[in-house]
C-alpha cells in the first residue's frame, strides 16, 4: 500500500493539502483512506463532511473513529488519540498489577485515565501499523500529520524507543526470567510478574512493525508550505530531519500561492515576497528529484467538496523527467502526478549511505550521508563507541557503524553536495594487517 505523510509548518495549510491529494487519488480511481490527527473543526469544514469524533469502544480495533465516505473512493476518519491512551493505560495496568501490589500502588479507575501529553504520536503510530495490516484492501493512505518539526521526531520515535527498551532489558537478562520464582523464595516478597516483561516484548515487536511501515519504500512524505523567508529556513531544517530519519521527501506543495497580477501596493508586495521565496524552494528541491507542486490562493478558505476538487483541478506540478533531465510542468491535477506509475518495487530508494573506499589514494574511509537542506553550523556530530551520533538543528540519530568503520577512528568530517562526509582512518592496533 502507497502511503503519504502530509506535514509543514503550523498554518501551512496540512489538512486542505492532505484532502486535497485524496481526493485527487480518488479521482484517478484508487481507494482511498485519509486519516486526520487535528481533532479541530478544520478537517470537517475542508471535507464538508461530520466526522465521528472516536470514543473508547467504538474503534473496532483500529486506532480512528469511524471512517466517512467523504466522497467516491474517498473514505476520512478522525485517529482515536484519547481512546488509544485510555486502552494502552488500562492494559498497562492490568500486565503490570502485580507490581504495583508490591509497591504498593493503587491502580487508576477508568475514569481518571485522561489522555497525558506525548499520548497523540503513539496514536499516529499505531494507526500507521493498524492501516498497513488490516485487510480493507487501500490503495493509497494519506495521513494528515501534525506539524513538521513534531512529524520528524514522531518518525523517529519508533527506532529511539526500541534502543531504549534494548538497553533497559536487554537479552541476556530476559533469559534470566526462569530464576525469578526462585529469587521470590529467597527475598520473601513477589517478583515482578511475567506479564511485565511480556508487555516489553510485545511492544518491541509493535516499534519494529511501525519501524518497517516507516521506512518502507513505499512510504513518502510531504511537505506543505505558504511560501515565505521564515518557510524557507523551517523546510530546510524539517528536510534535512527527514533526510536523517531516512525518510523521503515525495513532493513540496507551494499552497496559497497569489497571482501575479495582485492588485495594490500591499497585496503586490506580498506576492513578490512569495515568489522570492517560491523560487529558492523550487530551484532547491527540483534539482534533487522532488515534484514542485503549485496550489493557488481561491481568495477564501477552502470550504468543502466543491472548493477541494477547484484546488485539484488548478494544481500544476513541476518535474524532472526524461534521459535528458529536462524540466516539465503538468497541469491539472498535480497532487496525484507523483502518485501515477509509482511502483514499491522499482521506485528510488534515498540516497544510500555508502561507505567510499579511498584507503589508496587518501588513507581514509569515507562515509557519506545525504542530508539535503542541512546547515554546516547545525551539524553536530559524536563518535561513541560502536555508534555515531549525528545531529542536525534539534533532530538527532544514534546511527550503529558499519563493521569496517569500526576499526578506524574519526579524522574529520565536512557537508559537501547537501551531504555529510565523514572521514575514518583505520586504527593500526585494530585495522587487518597485510601480509
Amino acid at each position: 500500500m502507497r502511503t503519504v505523510l502530509v506535514t509543514g509548518p503550523g498554518g501551512a495549510g496540512r489538512t486542505t493539502t492532505a484532502a486535497a491529494t485524496a481526493l485527487a487519488a480518488a479521482r484517478k480511481g484508487r481507494r482511498v483512506l485519509l486519516l486526520t490527527c487535528d481533532r479541530g473543526p478544520a478537517p470537517e469544514a475542508v471535507l464538508g463532511t461530520a466526522l465521528p469524533r472516536p470514543t473508547a469502544g467504538v474503534t473496532d480495533g483500529t486506532p480512528w473513529g469511524p471512517p466517512v465516505e467523504a466522497a467516491p473512493g474517498l473514505w476520512a476518519a478522525r485517529i482515536a488519540t484519547g481512546a488509544h491512551f485510555e486502552d494502552r493505560a488500562r492494559d498497562l495496568q492490568e500486565r503490570g498489577a502485580s507490581l504495583f501490589d508490591l509497591l504498593g500502588a493503587t491502580p487508576l479507575d477508568p475514569e481518571e485515565l485522561t489522555e497525558l501529553p506525548g499520548a497523540e504520536p503513539l496514536a499516529v503510530l499505531s494507526a500507521l501499523r493498524a492501516a498497513h495490516a488490516g485487510r480493507d484492501g487501500w490503495d493509497l493512505l494519506v495521513v494528515d500529520m501534525p506539524p513538521a518539526h513534531e512529524t520528524v521526531r514522531l518518525l523517529a520515535l519508533p527506532e529511539q524507543l526500541r534502543r531504549y527498551l534494548r538497553r533497559l532489558l536487554p537479552a541476556e537478562r530476559q533469559a534470566a526470567r526462569a530464576l525469578r520464582p526462585m529469587l521470590a523464595q529467597l527475598a520473601g516478597v513477589p517478583m515482578p510478574a511475567q506479564r511485565l516483561y511480556e508487555t516489553a516484548e510485545r511492544w518491541e515487536a509493535e516499534l519494529a512493525a511501525v519501524q518497517d511501515v516507516v521506512e518502507a519504500a513505499g512510504t513518502t512524505v510531504r511537505l506543505v508550505a505558504e511560501p515565505g523567508p521564515l518557510a524557507v529556513e523551517e523546510l530546510r531544517l524539517t528536510r534535512a530531519g527527514l533526510a536523517l530519519q531516512g525518510c523521503r521527501v515525495d513532493t513540496l506543495v507551494a499552497n496559497r500561492l497569489l497571482p501575479d497580477t495582485s492588485a495594490g501596493d500591499w497585496l503586490a508586495g506580498l506576492a513578490a515576497e512569495q515568489r522570492t521565496a517560491h523560487k529558492a524552494l523550487h530551484e532547491e528541491f527540483l534539482v534533487d528529484g522532488v515534484t514542485v507542486c503549485e496550489l493557488p490562493h481561491l481568495g477564501r478558505a477552502p470550504r468543502g467538496r466543491a472548493d477541494l476538487a477547484e484546488l485539484v483541478t488548478r494544481a500544476s506540478s513541476t518535474t524532472i523527467g526524461g534521459g535528458s533531465g529536462a524540466v516539465g510542468v503538468v497541469e491539472g491535477e498535480g497532487l496525484a502526478d507523483e502518485l501515477d506509475g509509482w511502483d514499491a518495487d522499482t521506485s528510488p530508494e534515498p540516497d544510500a549511505w555508502t561507505v567510499e573506499d579511498r584507503l589508496a589514494a587518501d588513507g581514509v574511509l569515507v562515509w557519506r550521508l545525504p542530508l539535503p537542506g542541512a546547515d554546516r553550523d547545525a551539524l553536530d556530530l559524536i563518535r561513541r563507541g560502536d555508534e555515531l551520533i549525528v545531529g542536525v538543528g534539534p533532530f538527532r540519530r544514534v546511527l550503529p557503524l558499519p563493521s569496517a568503520l569500526r576499526r578506524c577512528t574519526v579524522s574529520g568530517a565536512g557537508l559537501r553536495d547537501g551531504a555529510l562526509c565523514v572521514r575514518f582512518t583505520p586504527d593500526p592496533a585494530l585495522w587487518p594487517r597485510t601480509p
